[in-house]
């Protein structure tokens, strides 16, 4: 039978914060024939592993029946693998002389030393396992309805007269725990049952520190439960006020995390320390602030709690309060003289987390109290440019007039970007109106953590398709051709017309190159030919369509296409020159798009010669045969005259000549 073993369970402890068991994980998908199943191959696996007889001794050896009927092979065959691998498939054999078989009873919990786990099997029944230190398998079986005993039961009802009855009687050892670390003690302050506590301390004052498996003492659980009258019995009992758990918090920090001003007081009048810190560092009193309790914090602050301490991420409870949105404790925080312009381990400020967090209120109350807003954090980021990454409106508006606009130059990147980013079209334009540059450009540090080298708020905003923002910065005065990589390439590769027609609109220069891969023609065109509307928009509106006829070659026969850099930097014989246009478009990709293409460039020159190479691509189609004819002189007049009347008056002034509409559109290539 094949098994399917999940990974080890978290151990759950019985007499840790209530007398049960809280895991039911492991084996969940197991059947209960599986189960068994797997008790006992676990206790073979585990003495073919440890024997240290030879395979000879074991006489009596069976194979287990499989679903499949097939038999596994013997055990001196797989005795090694079965050492290596305790789930190996095909790999388990029986041995009913086996000396550590799985025990048929389960072991008893008061005595037991290892771990125990509950888990719920497919068919949904609740099972139990019992292991050894050591991980090996004790008893694994279905859970049994333990009948508690006497003294925890009287004690949980609340019967003091049994429960005295039972610490007056000889064979009660009040030492002795129901279940792991689980005393009389804990069971009573569980319960709230501080009149048993009081029997219980008087009989047996030993009790009173005694700790659980997680390491709380009889006090801990009961400022947790909030048992207040308990709090009280064992404060004078004399119970250790300083005891942590395995978290290293105190009663006093418990008392915070729970809210509970009157054990808080209770505790402090009896010399609870209030800076111990917890596990992570922090204080009772940033439990406090975290529950916007101003009671208990300054309850705190007279008992002498420092406001400067900080958590092992260097926060404060200042930090903490801004971070959460406490706007009560940290009015209180900041009376009592605690630095409003204080900084994490990672250069964070109170004003910065509450931008980074949205706390409209604690922004505009620190602020008002004066609080730095141009102080950046460890990514160099001031509060205004998270408030923008993060869509805060209000806040950015509110930030706006504390930061430097010089500070905002030397991070290397303007709030603009990030909100184009983010695309928060609300941040955008208040950050515009407000007057932020609209070409602003990254740092080359900033640049460079992207692949393409983007340096303006456009870029974002096109390469994000935000028609809204793309308008919103071409309006304010956004130049479409800062970046290296247009945003006009962007949105022709994008296949976004409305982008590409506001780009052209506000100035985008149609025959740009990039720098890095250089072409001998407008390097827009290589990301729209395969859609000729577009294609023919950016050759009306001024794209050189002569550059596509400009070969080096000629009608010369062409080498061989390069198809990297490293190829094209090679060529001696023209080393300088970019990619030309028959090269580019011979790529297989577009190839069988050469004829119309070429056929919309030839409605823009005049007399050119076709190259060897674009000869070829209108050769091998013949419905193509009629464009290799178009682009053979001499070519119409009425066409030269269009496109000297174009050259001499511009594509631009066209409209303002008196002309009939036909011819108008016959000149706009219409």
């Amino acid at each position: 039978m094949k098994l399917h073993i999940m990974a080890a369970p978290s151990i759950s402890r019985p007499g840790s914060a209530a007398p049960a068991f809280e895991d039911y994980s492991l084996y969940s998908n197991l059947s209960d024939d599986e189960l068994l199943q797997l008790a006992i191959e676990r206790s073979l696996t585990e003495a073919h592993c440890s024997s240290t007889s030879s395979t000879s001794d074991a006489a009596a050896v069976q194979p287990l029946h499989r679903p499949d009927n097939k038999q596994t092979p013997s055990v001196a065959n797989t005795n090694q693998a079965s050492c290596s691998s305790h789930n190996a498939p095909g790999q388990v054999t029986a041995h009913y002389s086996s000396p550590n078989p799985p025990s048929e009873k389960p072991p008893d919990l008061k005595t037991f030393d290892g771990t125990v786990s509950r888990f719920i099997t497919g068919s949904g029944r609740r099972m139990m396992a019992y292991r050894r230190a050591d991980g090996g398998l004790v008893h694994i079986g279905p859970e049994t309805d333990e009948e508690e005993e006497p003294l925890f039961r009287a004690i949980s009802l609340g019967d003091i007269r049994k429960v005295k009855t039972l610490v007056m009687s000889p064979g009660t050892n009040l030492m002795l725990p129901s279940k792991p670390g689980w005393l009389a003690v804990h069971q009573a302050v569980w319960y709230g049952q501080d009149t048993c506590l009081r029997v219980l301390l008087s009989a047996q004052p030993g009790m009173t520190n005694k700790r659980t498996e997680r390491g709380e003492t009889p006090l801990m659980i009961a400022v947790s439960k909030e048992q207040f009258r308990c709090v009280e019995v064992l404060l004078e009992y004399g119970a250790d006020i300083e005891v942590t758990n395995h978290d290293k918090e105190t009663p006093l920090y418990k008392a915070c995390e729970r809210n509970n001003a009157a054990i808080v007081e209770l505790l402090l009048s009896h010399g609870a320390a209030v800076n111990t810190r917890c596990i992570q560092g922090c204080t009772a009193l940033q439990e406090a602030v975290i529950r916007n309790n101003v009671e208990i914090c300054e309850m705190l602050l007279k008992a002498g709690a420092k406001l400067s301490l900080t958590n092992e991420y260097g926060i404060a409870p200042l930090f903490t309060a801004a971070q959460t949105g406490q706007l009560a404790t940290l009015r209180f925080l900041l009376k009592h003289g605690a630095d409003i312009n204080s900084q994490a381990a990672d250069g964070a400020t109170s004003l910065y987390e509450a931008a980074k967090n949205g706390h409209e209120e604690i922004v505009e109350f620190l602020i008002s109290q004066n609080a730095d807003a141009n102080k950046p954090g460890k990514t160099g980021l001031l509060p205004l440019h998270i408030a923008a990454q993060r869509g805060s409106e209000m806040i950015v508006s509110m930030l706006i007039a504390p930061t430097s606009q010089a500070r905002v130059r030397r991070t290397g990147i303007s709030p603009l970007h990030l909100a184009a980013e983010r695309n928060r079209d609300d941040v955008l334009e208040v950050l515009i109106e407000a007057g932020f540059d609209v070409n602003a450009q990254l740092s080359h540090d900033r640049s460079k953590l992207y692949e393409d080298r983007r340096s303006t708020s456009l870029y974002f905003a096109v390469i994000n398709g935000n028609i809204e923002a793309v308008h919103m910065l071409l309006a304010a005065g956004a130049n479409p051709n800062l970046d290296v990589f247009k945003p006009l390439m962007v949105a022709a590769r994008m296949g976004c017309v409305q982008t590409v027609t506001l780009l052209v609109e506000h100035g985008a220069d149609i025959n740009a190159t990039i720098p890095t891969h250089p072409t001998t023609f407008p390097a827009v065109y290589m990301f729209s030919m395969k859609y000729l509307p577009l294609f023919k928009y950016l050759l009306d509106h001024g794209g050189n369509a002569l550059s596509c006829f400009d070969c080096v070659y000629g009608s010369r026969p062409h080498p061989p296409i390069k198809t990297t850099r490293a190829e094209r930097d090679a060529d001696q014989v023209f080393p300088e020159r970019g990619v030309q246009f028959c090269e580019m478009i011979s790529v297989p990709s577009i190839c069988r798009w050469a004829g119309p293409i070429i056929s919309v460039l030839l409605d823009y020159v005049g007399h050119v010669t076709l190259c060897s190479r674009l000869m070829e691509h209108l050769d091998s189609y013949s419905e193509w045969s009629s464009i290799k004819e178009k682009a053979a002189p001499p070519r119409p007049l009425l066409h030269l005259c269009r496109l000297r009347i174009l050259q001499l008056v511009g594509r631009r002034s066209l409209k303002r000549l008196l002309l009939p509409g036909g011819l108008l559109r016959f000149l706009q290539h219409q």
